[in-house]
């Protein structure tokens, strides 16, 4: 046993108990981190140079045309606004649904609060492919995907009634982790229910909000099964379906630089979001332990 700086014991049986995880996960990262870079260099090199397995070379230099091809003549930027809106806007929307709702949930009781829990907490182990059918029968009964608006009307709807429960339920340990010392306070004070949760409660929750934000949009923009059944046209296509379009056309192309392109377009912004919003994520999941 060996002292440490805080004056406890530290333990070299423990690290070593530890290190078969630590290679695991430092094994994983090289081989991430080595797959993402290959198709990183192959979006800057030729065709030709790929199948010559010369892509991490660049023989021929960079090739920066492929990002230019790619978003416009292979309809990525249709593919990534539509999937920025989608994302965006039902992230918004869940907020705005659920937060009110958590929050009711975690500081009321009534005859209704612990069904209700429980009814979303179940939601949340149903297979989206029990449930897909039905909406497809009922969606061309009503003959909602003739038009383009009414089909990323109801992308919106679905995806923001599908991670409703996920939302919900996460909001919920976060508010009820929250003290109510504050709520008390504004009650004295004469300030009604309504205004405590927009003027305190909300601001209170924000590491929650902005953690289970990001999930919603990173889980959107990924979001592929619903999508390749209810975008059926390039233009309400998100990057998931679209992206997959482009792999599947490439036996008529043979544009597979182009193609690593777009991969890399559409990978982008959840990359940029954990880099830089990692430090929250954890944060806002961490705090949703700690009682206040």
């Amino acid at each position: 046993m060996k002292k440490n700086r805080s004056g406890g014991s530290h333990s070299w049986k423990k690290d070593l108990r530890l290190l078969p995880g630590y290679l695991i996960l430092t094994l994983w990262v090289v081989f991430t981190f080595v797959l993402i870079g290959w198709v990183f260099a192959a979006s800057f090199a030729t065709t030709r140079e790929i199948f010559k397995g010369e892509a991490l070379s660049f023989p021929s230099g960079l090739h920066f045309e492929n990002y230019v091809k790619a978003w416009t003549s292979q309809n990525v930027s249709v593919f990534f606004a539509n999937s920025l809106a989608y994302a965006s806007i039902s992230s918004i929307l869940l907020i705005l649904i659920c937060a009110p709702a958590a929050y009711v949930l975690s500081r009321f009781k009534f005859f209704l609060n612990h069904p209700i829990q429980s009814g979303f907490v179940a939601a949340m182990g149903v297979p989206m492919v029990m449930i897909i059918l039905p909406l497809f029968g009922i969606v061309t009964q009503m003959q909602l995907l003739k038009q383009d608006v009414t089909v990323r009307l109801l992308m919106i709807v679905l995806y923001v009634g599908i991670n409703v429960p996920y939302t919900t339920i996460f909001l919920l340990a976060f508010f009820s982790n929250l003290s109510s010392t504050y709520e008390e306070a504004a009650a004295i004070d004469g300030c009604p229910p309504m205004r405590i949760f927009w003027k305190i409660m909300l601001p209170l929750a924000q590491p929650g909000i902005v953690t289970v934000s990001i999930f919603n949009f990173i889980n959107i923009w990924n979001e592929y099964f619903m999508s390749l059944i209810f975008a059926n046209n390039d233009r309400v296509k998100p990057v998931a379906v679209g992206l997959y379009s482009m792999i599947d056309s490439m036996k008529y192309t043979g544009d597979w630089a182009g193609m690593f392109a777009a991969v890399i377009i559409v990978f982008l912004p959840t990359f940029i979001i954990y880099l830089f919003l990692s430090e929250k994520i954890i944060a806002g999941i961490t705090a949703g332990g700690i009682k206040g």
